[in-house]
């Protein structure tokens, strides 16, 4: 960004609409932390405050919609965005008016369907469930769901990766550009699976045994926009940020008793002695 200043050109942008965790791992600050790590300026409109540490989900206070709704506008209005996505939204009427601003505002977006922490805490109210599908996820460049809320948008049982090709199918039927079920729930090699509304695509990693789990979903959605804010076409974008969220998760350390967040600067970290 320093080098786009010096030489006249743009910056890239991201917004994140999100919760906040105050234990910085997961929300809104793991999606700052991903757009920062990939050189991409980024901005929020906070739906939700959350007393938050690696131990759960201790309190919620949701934003007013008016204030969602001003968040997203004057800073759209001012600064813009290349891509945005969206996480927690906790409420129907949250989802309903984010969903509005963002059909108004017409930018690539990348949906992350929060419904669970990995505490087990609920972040998304079940009545909210139906309005994501109906007024969210047609919105959608690209969707991320993970085995649990891929089970919940489609009312199937996902128990192997056949399974998850029809969810993904599924899903797509909702109005998204694409579709990624993530495979980390799924037994064995960690695959996620891709439908881009014409054939299936698949990516492997290996997996990382660790307790630095905490905001991987944050973290690999958020990264998917920053690709795309970056010009990569949403596969493309996929691929560049499951890669960044592999390495994340292998360079993740120990903050807290419960479950530590990734490494979202593991490419610039330097460690003393």
């Amino acid at each position: 960004m320093v080098e786009a200043a010096r030489e006249g050109r743009e910056p890239r942008k991201a917004m994140t609409i999100a919760g906040s965790d105050s234990g910085g791992g997961a929300g809104i600050q793991a999606d700052l932390k991903t757009f920062a790590a990939h050189g991409v300026y980024g901005t929020c409109a906070v739906t939700a405050v959350t007393a938050q540490s690696t131990r759960g989900v201790f309190a919620i206070a949701e934003v007013p919609e008016e204030v969602v709704i001003a968040q997203i506008d004057v800073t759209l209005e001012d600064i813009g965005a290349h891509a945005v996505k969206t996480g927690m939204l906790s409420a129907a009427s949250i989802v309903e008016v984010v969903a509005n601003r963002l059909e108004a505002w017409g930018l690539p977006l990348v949906v992350d369907p929060v419904m669970v922490a990995k505490s087990g805490d609920h972040l998304l109210q079940p009545n909210a469930v139906k309005i994501v599908k109906r007024d969210l996820l047609p919105l959608a460049t690209v969707v991320t769901p993970n085995v649990p809320e891929a089970e919940v948008l489609t009312g199937m049982e996902i128990t192997t990766l056949d399974a998850a090709r029809e969810a993904a199918k599924a899903i797509s039927a909702l109005g998204p550009k694409v579709v990624v079920v993530k495979g980390g729930h799924l037994p064995g090699e960690p695959v996620d699976v891709i439908w881009d509304g014409s054939g299936f695509h698949e990516l492997r990693a290996e997996r990382i045994e660790t307790t630095a789990t905490h905001g991987t979903g944050c973290t690999f959605s958020a990264a998917i926009a920053a690709n795309l804010a970056l010009g990569l076409d949403p596969l493309a974008a996929i691929a560049a940020a499951k890669r960044y969220l592999t390495a994340a998760l292998r360079h993740g350390y120990v903050i807290g008793d419960g479950h530590s967040p990734v490494d979202h600067f593991w490419a610039t970290r330097r460690i003393d002695g």
